[in-house]
């Protein structure tokens, strides 16, 4: 089933619930496919996470933006979200603090939210937005 965007409540809260990695899959420069785990959470209408610019996530996004996240439930009825689209770099300071607190609170819990947001919303870090051009959801998988 493909529906258009993170938006749609079902897909919004399977991408939200809990502590479930998104799984980055990017490029490299001598086009090999890559894919590495990344905390994130979703804002508005992107899916949103930190990285360093000169790791290979972050050198891979700036040269080409084209990404997918999936994201799935290792669980009974099992079930997965993979979104395509294309990364939006930042650099801005108040935007790493506040989307590294975001995330930490998501991961590591409310209390070391502040903790996690200072370590990681750091020069030389990155926010990144992946904006959606195509969501493909499959829900009970087992059904």
């Amino acid at each position: 089933m493909t529906i258009p965007s993170v938006t749609e409540p079902r897909i919004r809260a399977f991408l939200s619930e809990g502590t479930r990695t998104g799984k980055l899959a990017y490029t490299a420069s001598d086009g090999r496919p890559l894919v590495v785990p990344v905390w994130f959470v979703v804002e508005d209408e992107t899916l949103v996470f930190n990285t360093g610019k000169d790791t290979a996530k972050g050198k891979a996004l700036a040269r080409d933006p084209r990404a997918a996240l999936c994201v799935d439930m290792q669980e009974p009825p099992y079930g997965f979200i993979q979104v395509q689209g294309v990364a939006e770099l930042s650099q801005d300071p108040a935007e790493l603090v506040r989307t590294a607190t975001a995330i930490g609170a998501r991961y590591m819990g409310a209390d070391r939210a502040e903790e996690f947001g200072k370590r990681n919303g750091v020069p030389g870090e990155l926010v990144v937005r992946l904006r959606p051009a195509k969501v493909i959801a499959a829900f009970d998988m087992t059904a």
